[in-house]
């Protein structure tokens, strides 16, 4: 079960670094996005470091299982906060925010099995 921690964990950290970098960035589909669910631009610095400190904690925790698991839990509770955000907005394009939730609960999972 370990490897498949390894896959899914490095996956997603990849996945959370190019979306950090992305939001760090201001990049325009990003903001585009953000903006349409009606969050403020003043947000995207905590949002973007935040998921940077997710892949941080999903890549420690492959040697330290008590960060990973926490990161994961970190990872699934942004992505529930994503979607319903999200939802509110009335707002259909909440696909990338429900499959990163269930991968993040998948390494959740992963990581407390694999202990």
């Amino acid at each position: 079960m370990f490897l498949a921690y390894v896959i899914v964990g490095v996956l997603l950290a990849l996945v959370l670094s190019a979306s950090a970098t992305f939001t760090f960035a201001r990049n325009p589909a990003i903001t585009a996005t953000m903006g349409k669910v009606g969050v403020p631009d003043s947000w995207l610095p905590r949002l973007a470091s935040l998921k940077a400190a997710g892949a941080v904690g999903l890549l420690v925790g492959l040697a330290v299982p008590f960060i990973g698991a926490a990161a994961a839990v970190g990872v699934v509770l942004f992505f529930i906060g994503a979607v319903v955000v999200h939802v509110r907005a009335k707002d259909k394009e909440f696909a990338p925010a429900v499959v990163l939730m269930l991968l993040a609960a998948a390494a959740l999972v992963l990581r407390l099995i694999s202990a």
